[in-house]
């Protein structure tokens, strides 16, 4: 078999976790956290069974809006915004404050129950 000189020349970095720290973006942990709000919305919306144009009139946006979210366009949607489309669709948004353990930086997640 042949290798591909290609492959040689490609490093390996290893994640930290947060794909929009590993692309150098700006306000990435707010960026992960709307990203992990807006899967919890996709999800929302998939088990309603709710077409775009439904979720864009119960969610009170356009569904052009709707279709962007979806897409991951955060672009104009608070953390708090996200949090009341949550609501909006029925489902609970619980904040919970602890100390971490000593043995890893602090960090904010997203369960669901």
């Amino acid at each position: 078999m042949r290798k591909d000189k290609r492959l040689n020349d490609r490093r390996i970095i290893e994640s930290s976790g947060n794909v929009f720290t590993d692309l150098g973006m700006p306000n990435s942990e707010e960026e992960l956290l709307k990203a992990r709000l807006v899967w919890q919305i996709s999800d929302a919306i998939g088990a309603q069974r709710l077409r775009q144009a439904d979720a864009a009139k119960l969610l009170g946006l356009k569904q052009p809006d709707v279709s962007g979210l979806l897409h991951g366009k955060t672009n104009g949607f608070s953390v708090d915004r996200l949090f009341r489309l949550l609501n909006r669709l029925g489902k609970d948004v619980k904040i919970t404050v602890k100390t971490k353990p000593r043995s890893r930086p602090a960090r904010i997640t997203v369960e669901a129950a």
